[in-house]
């Protein structure tokens, strides 16, 4: 995390082979961690991003990005060198949800909620008194049912 001016702070990070390097200006959302089923298949486990502006978003090497249209509310960007998990993004935004695994250390995110409980894989159990919503909640977009 770096110090610009007064108080615009820029956190930076990359994917696991850096050929793509974020910088996200100004204060981030706290860490949404995303249970549904497409979250899962793509990582394993869950999703866990913030959310910034995209005109305070910016990515070097952006043509190492390739997006994946996961559904006609939403699309997924991955590193196509490593496989990174970079992005989600619904149709229409003027935001995009960040992977905060991305980010250097310190980030200084921090924790918020969890979504889509409901849909959650049976081999683990959520253990912290974090907020659960079974689908979302009013601040966090996702795709209607």
């Amino acid at each position: 995390m770096t110090q610009y001016g007064d108080s615009h702070l820029a956190h930076t990070g990359s994917c696991l082979c850096g050929q793509v390097r974020v910088t996200a200006r100004g204060a981030l959302r706290g860490v949404v961690f995303c249970h549904c089923s497409q979250c899962r298949k793509q990582t394993g486990l869950y999703y866990a991003a913030t959310e910034v502006a995209d005109d305070q978003l910016s990515a070097e090497g952006a043509e190492n990005v390739s997006w994946y249209e996961a559904s006609a509310f939403a699309k997924r960007g991955f590193c196509k060198m490593c496989g990174s998990a970079l992005f989600w993004k619904a149709v229409q935004s003027d935001v995009t949800s960040v992977m905060a695994g991305l980010f250097d250390q310190p980030s200084g995110l921090e924790p918020a909620m969890h979504i889509f409980t409901a849909d959650k894989g049976d081999f683990y159990e959520i253990a912290d008194d974090l907020p659960q919503h079974e689908r979302s909640s009013d601040d966090v977009p996702v795709a209607p049912v």
